[in-house]
């Protein structure tokens, strides 16, 4: 399946990756042996890299997304959160949505953060988002580190769905 996604104000990125499960609540995708130009680090830390793998959750109706990252060895690094418009899926396998800057980032020690901040105000700077879109993202944004910090987020099915589990379905 297809994965277009509109980074504002014009640049779409199309991500393939492997639907692994979907029901009403959650769509389960997994994106295999990542090739990344250089690799992602977040606080330093080294994050994505070219191998690396993830295990992605889309919530039909959520204003954001979860991943859970692995290295190239395949070790857990982390869970990751796009705030995003809810997603729109197409019948034909192609799905669509809008990145709106924030991320949320939960290392596997557990501590929690909030990402690209200065990325959002200018955006709503350059009129690229709305400013009632740039509340709503922080309001998601705020939601979900509150529930992190409070121990209940991310939902049980992120927990649920492993790599191995993930690989398997694919293989």
């Amino acid at each position: 399946m297809q994965i277009h996604y509109l980074r504002p104000p014009d640049r779409e990125q199309i991500f393939t990756q492997h639907l692994v499960w979907g029901d009403e609540q959650v769509k389960v995708t997994y994106a295999a042996d990542l090739n990344l130009e250089s690799p992602v680090r977040i606080a330093g830390d080294i994050v994505l890299e070219t191998g690396s793998e993830v295990v992605w959750f889309t919530f039909p109706g959520a204003w954001h997304d979860i991943g859970t990252f692995h290295r190239a060895d395949g070790s857990f690094v982390g869970t990751y959160a796009n705030i995003l418009t809810p997603c729109v899926f197409e019948d034909s396998g192609v799905w669509h949505t809008t990145d709106l800057f924030l991320d949320i980032w939960i290392d596997s020690s557990g501590t929690v953060l909030t990402l690209d901040e200065e990325e959002l105000d200018e955006a709503e700077a350059r009129g690229w988002i709305t400013p009632a879109l740039g509340r709503r993202a922080r309001e998601e944004a705020s939601a979900l580190v509150r529930r992190a910090e409070a121990g209940s987020w991310p939902p049980a099915v992120v927990g649920e769905w492993t790599l191995e589990r993930a690989r398997a379905r694919v293989g």
